[in-house]
């Protein structure tokens, strides 16, 4: 299961690539337009400048659903082929479609505020299924893309069938999801009930469970908890309001302080610790600075958490658990500060003249403190355990890789010399191939004969387990995978 996330967490570099980008837009448009994001009309020119950065970097966050759906697909697929985009697009509509409110209350009886309603209000544009549909998509892909069909359904057969089979997987899967999804949902706003009369250790808990369902998109069930009256709490309606705790019967405003810290300082920690252990830090700062200043200015955290929670899945619950530390810590220290959005520079200088805001210059030493701590787990984990965040992937190795020089440049030879040394296509369960290496899964790691590899022309061999072997072939290894791909 582990080594699957890993597949899919580097398979979700590919769409998520695009989304620091995003964050700049964003970051730089709301702070020339905070308007876009507290409301009112957007006058001048430097503010339409703003919106319409904020609305370019938005039409992408907005819908990572989709960049889900297509890219991890492509990086699932065992040959990358763009097919399973394409399945990956078809399974994602699906399930969408059939999992709307619309379509689900002409099957069940959906009441306006119950769970189950929100729950299917939450399908819309939700990463959870963008990236179950690529799963789906890539596993169709891979399973069918050489069907063979009778003469007079021949058309359909091949890769032309993978969308058909998709679609048919799409609908099974929407079936189950139609009664599994409110039953989750359900039980998390139930247990956002229990918590949510146990002050600040409870709002410590919400906290940590915000973060930890972020991959599944479920985090909504909690939100309309404790954010909004589903319960008669309400603290983000109630905070822009204008009541104060003396209205309320909690400490208005506890359920939200907490992210303020994580967001704008503990994720720059954060992301100072994978650019200081990166073994590629050109492609760790690409990828985590621009989104720290994203977290920083706005409180969009989504380019740096899908950067690495399937990549290292133990230290995104670790980077949950400290969400739920900081925000105990933020309760007790009498900080508060509310967001309308979430919780960035941006929403917290408009909330500090709320009557519910309290001790706002506490930001400081919280957001110091929240800077070293996020900074020296991450150091630590990293380090101690060899994860891998970004920058510190497989394909950082192949940097000095790129360098290589293949020994035999006849790669028909070269092919034909690797296939052999590793047990002859029978040996061979699938292969594909990255920047550098070729990569197979094999059937029996003992007929692999590593000095022939090397004989081949290859630089060197690398075994990640029993079933796995990864051959280095330097920047040309597209060529000798043709040809290989030929061969089986």
């Amino acid at each position: 299961m582990m080594k699957y996330l890993q597949k899919l967490g580097k398979a979700l570099m590919l769409p998520v690539a695009v989304l620091p980008i995003c964050g700049i837009l964003m970051g730089i448009g709301y702070a020339l337009c905070p308007s876009t994001m507290q409301g009112g009309d957007v006058v001048g020119f430097v503010q339409t400048v703003g919106f319409l950065l904020v609305k370019a970097g938005g039409a992408l966050i907005d819908n990572m659903a989709w960049l889900f759906a297509i890219g991890a697909a492509v990086g699932l697929a065992d040959d990358h082929d763009g097919t399973a985009a394409l399945a990956g697009l078809v399974s994602y509509l699906m399930m969408q479609q059939l999992l709307s409110p619309a379509v689900v209350g002409q099957i069940r009886t959906l009441e306006d505020g119950t769970a189950t309603m929100i729950a299917f209000q939450k399908v819309a544009g939700n990463s959870f299924i963008g990236i179950l549909a690529a799963v789906v998509g890539a596993a169709c892909y891979n399973k069918f893309k050489d069907t063979k069909l009778p003469d007079w359904l021949a058309f359909f057969a091949g890769k032309r069938f993978v969308a058909i089979a998709t679609g048919v997987i799409s609908i099974l899967v929407s079936v189950v999801l139609l009664f599994a999804w409110p039953l989750i949902f359900g039980a998390l706003v139930a247990l956002g009930k229990g918590i949510a009369g146990m002050g600040g250790i409870g709002a410590g808990i919400y906290a940590f469970l915000n973060r930890l369902l972020i991959p599944t998109g479920l985090h909504h069930a909690l939100n309309n908890v404790f954010w909004f009256d589903t319960i008669g709490l309400g603290d983000l309606s109630h905070f822009w309001a204008g009541d104060t705790s003396a209205d309320v019967g909690w400490s208005l405003g506890m359920y939200m302080s907490g992210f303020f810290p994580c967001m704008m300082f503990g994720i720059a920690g954060a992301a100072l610790a994978m650019v200081r252990t990166a073994k590629n830090k050109k492609a760790a700062i690409g990828l985590v600075v621009s989104a720290a200043i994203c977290a920083f200015v706005c409180g969009v955290t989504e380019p740096f958490e899908f950067g690495f929670m399937f990549l290292c899945f133990p230290l995104y619950v670790v980077y949950a658990a400290l969400y739920g530390i900081f925000t105990i810590i933020t309760y007790y220290s009498g900080f508060r500060a509310g967001f309308s959005f979430s919780a960035g520079l941006t929403d917290l200088v408009f909330s500090a003249s709320l009557p519910a805001a309290q001790k706002t210059w506490m930001i400081i030493p919280l957001g110091i403190a929240a800077f070293v701590v996020f900074y020296l787990v991450f150091y630590f984990a990293i380090t101690k355990f060899d994860l891998k965040t970004p920058g510190r992937e497989d394909e950082d190795a192949e940097e000095a890789e790129k360098k290589v020089v293949l020994a035999n440049n006849n790669y028909t030879e070269v092919a034909s010399g690797v296939l052999k040394a590793i047990g002859g296509k029978e040996n061979v369960s699938s292969c594909d191939y990255c920047t550098t290496r070729l990569r197979f899964t094999i059937k029996d790691y003992t007929a692999v004969d590593e000095k022939a590899i090397k004989a081949a022309g290859a630089a060197g061999v690398i075994r990640p387990d029993k079933n796995t072997c990864q051959v280095i072939i330097g920047t040309k290894v597209q060529f000798v995978y043709d040809e290989l791909k030929k061969m089986l």
